[in-house]
């Protein structure tokens, strides 16, 4: 049997750090699923508006909550004069029921994120768009854009085959094994009238831009 190992939590303290900075023994489950839900609804609610979100880190201090979104499309977040982010801040403070920040992390270049690669390719599928091209069109950019390495895998019933199967593209160095090695990855799932189809994206950044999470 193959033994799997996520890239993001086999590298975390090396060159990543957690999603979800806090702590708590009494509260450990309840706030843990406060998080996940929290990450889900917001997920769904700025996929809708098309912000291209990678990523939601959830920081906790005492009674507050600090909400850290990660976009490619920070205006469509923020909205005309902050309306949007104001809103968005205003009903995540009544959901949680304390007091909340909302920080706005733009992504310089959504092409080397690994998530936001997987959406994409995803939403192509959805829309009928040949998957190889697709992986391919995935690929170049990646690579124009300064990646190292690149691969993508995608599963399922392809162009909408009797039988499933996968496929995948690999160029330049993927060093999965390697801590140092500064490797994003993304998954995503395509809704398909044939069923669904998992997308998953490594991307292999320049380790000269990683640095050590301190513990």
């Amino acid at each position: 049997m193959g033994q799997k190992v996520h890239p993001y939590g086999f590298r975390i303290v090396h060159n990543k750090n957690w999603h979800s900075k806090w702590f708590s023994k009494r509260e450990y489950a309840t706030l843990l699923h406060e998080d996940l839900k929290l990450r889900r609804e917001l997920k769904k609610q700025l996929h809708g508006l098309n912000a291209m979100v990678s990523k939601i880190d959830i920081e906790r201090a005492a009674d507050k909550v600090t909400v850290r979104i990660f976009t490619a499309r920070p205006g469509i977040v923020i909205g005309r004069k902050g309306a949007e982010i104001d809103k968005l801040r205003e009903e995540l403070q009544a959901k949680l029921k304390r007091p909340v920040s909302v920080d706005i992390q733009e992504i310089k270049k959504p092409e080397i994120d690994a998530q936001l690669v997987a959406e994409g390719v995803a939403q192509q599928l959805e829309r009928r768009i040949a998957f190889r091209r697709a992986m391919r069109k995935a690929e170049e950019a990646a690579i124009r854009f300064g990646a190292k390495g690149f691969k993508i895998k995608v599963s399922g019933r392809l162009n909408g085959a009797e039988i499933a199967r996968t496929e995948d593209y690999l160029s330049g160095q993927m060093p999965l094994q390697t801590i140092r090695a500064n490797v994003d990855y993304g998954f995503a799932e395509a809704n398909t009238t044939y069923g669904i189809i998992g997308v998953k994206v490594w991307v292999n950044l320049a380790e000269a831009a990683v640095e050590t999470v301190k513990r």
